[in-house]
Parts: C-alpha cells; structure tokens; sequence
C-alpha cells in the first residue's frame, strides 16, 4: 500500500513542474513558504506525540479521550498531501533555517520508507490509544522509533 506520506514525499518531483518559473528558478519566497509549511507540519505531530508521550511517561494522567483524539490527528496529518514542502533547493544547506539535510533528495534516499514506517507506527497508536495506557505505553516505541530513524538519517541536529 503506498501510504500518504509516501506519496507526497514521492510527489514532490512531480509537481515541482507546476512550481518552477519560465527561467527554470524556484523563486527565494517559494521556498520560504515550503519551509515553513513543512515545519508547520512537523510542529504539529510534535504536539500530538507531546501529548501521547506526556502520558506514556506519567507526566500527565492518562484520558482515553485526548490520546484517541492525539492519534486521531496525527494520522489525519499524514494524509495531507506534502508534495510542496520538500522544494529542491529548500535543504538545510541551502536555505538558511531549514534543518532537512541534503540527503533526501539524494538518489538512493529511504526518506519514503521511513515515512511509510511512520504511517504503520501512527496506524497501530490510533488503534490502541484509547483503550488503555499499557496499550499506549507498547505502542509508543515504535511511534518515537520511527520519528527519531527519520530524524537521525534526514535531520540537522540540534547542537
């Protein structure tokens, strides 16, 4: 099954087309925006996992209610299409204040395979995280694996 992060992040090649002018140029203010909706994007899976995390750790008190609703929108995040946010030219060493290395757009990258991982590891939090805090608790690994595999392979460090 091609997930839709995967598709997105596979798409972005595609519809660069659409986005480069006549002279072939991605315009400065094209990948400013890209940037920032992608780290837009992340900003708010961070903000869900915060939540099943906070409770996975009991730093907060676990409501069956919020971590369905967490995993409910982190999934609904990975259907958005991302296809605009990973412009050529958008890496961290191209674009002062972008933290996503070269190596994704590099022939060989398993950028789309860690990103499918993520799908599955989203999946199986949504299915378990209301109905109970082991349940949460097992499937947390795998949900923070897959970020931090991407992360480590594909992402500035924080220094």
């Amino acid at each position: 099954m091609r997930t839709p992060v995967l598709a997105g992040l596979t798409a972005a090649a595609v519809s660069i087309g659409a986005l480069v002018g006549a002279d072939g140029h991605i315009s400065a203010e094209q990948i400013e925006t890209s940037v920032n909706a992608r780290q837009s994007h992340m900003q708010l899976y961070s903000f869900h996992i915060a939540t099943l995390g906070g409770m996975a750790q009991d730093k907060m008190p676990y409501d069956a209610a919020a971590a369905t609703a967490a995993a409910d929108s982190i999934v609904a995040l990975t259907t958005l299409s991302q296809s605009r946010y990973w412009l050529p030219g958008s890496d961290s060493e191209s674009f002062e204040g972008s933290r996503a290395l070269p190596a994704i757009w590099a022939e060989g990258s398993d950028v789309g395979d860690k990103g499918a991982a993520f799908v599955e590891a989203a999946l199986a939090m949504q299915a378990v995280a209301g109905t109970d805090l082991d349940a949460l608790k097992a499937a947390m690994g795998p949900l923070g694996g897959a970020c931090g595999d991407c992360h480590r392979n594909y992402r500035v460090r924080n220094e």
